[in-house]
């Protein structure tokens, strides 16, 4: 594949729907909001479950 096609780009819609009010505070730096992003998203693929014996 090539780089343009599995790279993932900004989150600009979960960017700019993030709450204001909650738990955690707002990012309002684009950049430190991408790092964040993609570490949650890496966190988030770990943690689900894989069944090795379904049909592909």
């Amino acid at each position: 594949m090539t780089p343009e096609l599995t790279k993932i780009k900004f989150p600009l819609w979960q960017y700019l729907n993030q709450p204001l009010v909650g738990d955690k505070p707002p990012i309002f730096n684009p950049r430190r909001f991408a790092h964040v992003y993609h570490i949650e998203l890496l966190q988030r693929c770990w943690s689900k479950e894989y069944d090795a014996k379904g049909q592909y």
